[in-house]
């Protein structure tokens, strides 16, 4: 009953009107002027100088967490739900997000300051304590952050991953839950640097990975993408199709069992990036704001994109799209994109996808115990203690990736939807009350 309060309508509609809104404040920026940030972010990842290579690696841990194992379910979930048409109400609410999450990433470079340990403290708690002049606001975000983190941030993705193991290698899930534990103990404990370091080589290789293996369904039947599209247009304006495409959206994030649950794909609105995009070196408050649209476009308007072709393109014309079911009715995703995958690629289609989800699902753990970890910062920073509260939360993080990985999380996936849902409405109720801070890139660039 919670989780359904929670995650009712009335939530999805503050997403969308909040992404509206700055869409408006910012005179379309995000759509208007492609060009500009996209030279200005994707433009740049040839570039050697340290700078660029600071904010890439930024952009690339922020990628970590928002492009993840629902890039591949959530979307399969949305067609499920609401037909080829839910995916144009995909593309439309990312395009909204992206004005959103331009705000909350603009406000988190405005309001971030360095703690004792001389790192950056950054994110929703900071501009809703400092902005809002509320650190009750602040500290009650924080809260729902570390236990979002030990939820959705850990336990569920490490649970995707043993599970796909299992189906793909028979894999025992102890086994698996040592391996993903021990690799996340050595990349977490050597700091943001680390982090950032592990980001900046696993998002772009299983990005490329899970891209060409779609690249290659795809041409394998390039002469059907016409009439997907065609489809998909066609399909949008309905009932069936817009519900569905507003369930996906808040799905893609997460994978999932159940319906038309979960935090947003890219999580615009969510505060995440707010929090990521705040340790980024020497940069302005604008540059930032513009990795973060292009965050937000890669997740959603190109990953989620080029599921959506290899289900429809596979799956759609012989209504397995709609029909991947288990017995207790929820949508399997991933054995969706496995069973497209293998129509392709054969047996190893299943090896294919197990592999790309347990790459995403790592990329994830490691980013979220860098957000828990600053909200924990934040909640103890006062306390004469804080650094104990730190050790204390590694273990503890630790521990729930161990967790998932052999638990059955039936639970844990409404507690963690409904932590991500209460992270939402403060942030997203203090980014329409910062408005009137967040400057568009091109005004400012004309004043100087």
């Amino acid at each position: 009953m919670i989780h359904d309060l929670v995650w009712g309508p009335w939530l999805l509609l503050l997403f969308l009107g909040t992404g509206i809104f700055y869409t408006f404040k910012l005179k379309g920026f995000q759509i208007f002027h492609f060009r500009y940030w996209w030279k200005s972010t994707a433009g740049t990842l040839g570039n050697r100088d340290e700078e660029a290579k600071s904010q890439i690696a930024t952009a690339c841990t922020a990628l970590a967490a928002t492009v993840g194992t629902g890039n591949i379910a959530g979307v399969a979930t949305a067609i499920a739900a609401g037909g080829p048409g839910a995916v144009f109400w995909m593309w439309v609410s990312a395009f909204v997000g992206m004005a959103a999450a331009y705000g909350e990433t603009y406000l988190g470079i405005r309001y971030r300051y360095r703690g004792t340990d001389g790192q950056y403290i950054c994110g929703p708690f900071v501009y809703l304590e400092q902005g809002l002049k509320s650190r009750g606001i602040g500290l009650l975000y924080a809260f729902f952050c570390v236990l979002a983190s030990l939820g959705m941030g850990s336990m569920v993705q490490a649970n995707s991953i043993s599970d796909s193991f299992t189906y793909a290698f028979s894999l025992p899930p102890l086994i698996t839950g040592l391996a993903v534990t021990v690799l996340t103990m050595a990349v977490v404990f050597g700091g943001i640097g680390r982090i950032s370091e592990a980001a900046s080589r696993l998002v772009p290789f299983s990005a490329c990975l899970y891209m060409f293996l779609c690249g290659i369904v795809i041409f394998s039947c390039y002469d059907k993408v016409p009439g997907v599209f065609s489809e998909i247009v066609r399909e949008a304006f309905n009932f069936k199709s817009a519900a569905g495409g507003a369930a996906g959206y808040g799905m893609s994030k997460a994978l999932r069992y159940g319906v038309a649950r979960g935090v947003f794909s890219n999580e615009a609105g969510l505060g995440s990036l707010a929090v990521l995009h705040g340790a980024a070196g020497e940069t302005t408050a604008e540059e930032q704001g513009m990795w973060a649209i292009f965050e937000v476009f890669f997740d959603t308007i190109i990953s989620c994109t080029l599921t959506a072709l290899v289900i429809l393109c596979i799956a759609g014309k012989s209504g397995a799209a709609g029909g991947m079911f288990y017995a207790d009715g929820q949508t399997d995703g991933s054995a969706m994109i496995a069973a497209c995958f293998s129509q392709c690629f054969g047996a190893a289609g299943g090896y294919l996808t197990a592999i790309s989800m347990a790459l995403f699902a790592f990329a994830t753990i490691i980013a979220w115990f860098y957000l828990g970890r600053q909200a924990v910062a934040y909640l103890t920073e006062h306390t004469g203690a804080g650094k104990v509260f730190l050790c204390f939360y590694g273990f503890v993080y630790l521990n729930a990736v161990f967790f998932g990985c052999v638990a059955k999380l039936e639970l844990v996936w409404n507690l963690s939807d409904v932590f991500n849902g209460l992270m939402a409405v403060p942030n997203l109720i203090g980014i329409l009350l910062l408005s009137r801070e967040v400057k568009a890139p091109l005004r400012n660039r004309r004043k100087r």
